[in-house]
């Protein structure tokens, strides 16, 4: 008997954690893994990525921009910067799956009131609404008008380490009246600790669930906290959740999707499925797109620094000398 109950007990060992149904996982390894090659993934990968998203169990999968090609040439980008419907639908044809399709689009880059269809004539499902905290009024009015077409929104503040507190209050206090329905705390530069994690969810809770909206969650890992954090963001409450196929996005990258539906103890998830695309597809890459945890981007996130200067140190032929980049950054202080 004792055997017997230290084998369940092993089996289910973290189940104290417990698991939300409102909880949901978003993948995100295309829209920001994109950042690391200029959205020029090929459609096997994406498509690969997709089959293992809807096998996997996850609730939504972003595709990519919805970028103005006025501001951004498609001579110097890949499709999925601009995710047209005919590009989305090439992937996942009417996506008759439970997978949910989402899109970002960046505030004051996005053509959104002509180059986003009203949604009962597009596959997608989600706009995310990416805004510094400047942005907040255009960000208003794109919630508004992606809602007014039928979409589900959200709104990731960006850069929310560099916000002051009265303009954060001010902006979620204002996001509280729109008809978005999750607002996203984001750890732009991977700079944030746990600690600030729970008082800022806490903080976006606080203007939220009086709204009935949700919270999200989106890290980086330059300081090898992307998982960490993202676990405090669900112990605290939040029920919108990013990650990405090993950890694959800008710079540092994300939380890694395998580590997070390992964590949730949802029955619904399905590991294998993202082992396999991680070994097939994922892997592949790295020696051409360095993503994840370097000490260059350790550096930036330490400093509350965008990671573009790591990121151009690590393309340079240097890229070794750390102490020299340590002090380059140093002086920019």
């Amino acid at each position: 008997m004792a055997a017997t109950e230290k084998k369940k007990k092993k089996s289910t060992g973290g189940d104290w954690v417990g698991y939300r149904p409102k909880i949901k996982v978003l993948d995100c390894t295309i829209r920001d893994g994109g950042l690391m090659n200029d959205h020029d993934f090929d459609e096997k990968l994406v498509k690969a990525i997709y089959s293992a998203c809807v096998e996997a169990g996850i609730d939504y999968m972003e595709m990519g921009y919805k970028s103005s090609k006025r501001i951004f040439s498609p001579d110097q980008f890949g499709k999925w910067k601009y995710c047209t419907e005919e590009t989305v639908r090439s992937i996942v044809g009417d996506n008759d799956t439970p997978l949910k399709i989402s899109v970002m689009a960046d505030a004051e880059r996005t053509d959104y009131h002509e180059d986003i269809l009203p949604r009962e004539q597009s596959v997608i499902d989600m706009i995310r609404v990416a805004a510094y905290i400047h942005q907040i009024p255009t960000a208003i009015d794109m919630v508004k008008d992606a809602h007014d077409k039928g979409y589900e929104t959200t709104v990731n503040l960006m850069a929310i380490s560099t916000v002051q507190e009265r303009e954060l209050d001010e902006a979620l206090d204002d996001l509280a009246e729109t008809e978005v329905e999750t607002v996203y705390l984001v750890d732009s530069f991977g700079a944030l600790y746990s600690e600030q994690i729970e008082y800022l969810t806490r903080k976006y809770l606080a203007y939220a669930k009086p709204a009935g909206k949700e919270v999200g969650i989106h890290t980086h890992n330059n300081q090898q906290l992307g998982y960490a954090n993202t676990i405090q963001a669900i112990i605290t409450g939040a029920n919108m959740l990013d990650a990405s196929f090993a950890g694959l996005g800008r710079g540092a990258g994300n939380c890694p999707v395998e580590l997070l539906i390992g964590f949730l103890h949802n029955p619904k998830f399905r590991l294998r499925p993202v082992l396999k695309c991680i070994r097939d597809h994922i892997n592949p890459l790295k020696e051409k797109l360095r993503w994840g945890f370097d000490i260059p981007y350790m550096i930036t996130g330490h400093l509350n620094q965008h990671p573009r200067d790591a990121m151009k140190f690590n393309a340079g032929e240097d890229r070794s000398d750390i102490v020299k980049f340590y002090d380059s950054m140093v002086e920019e202080e």
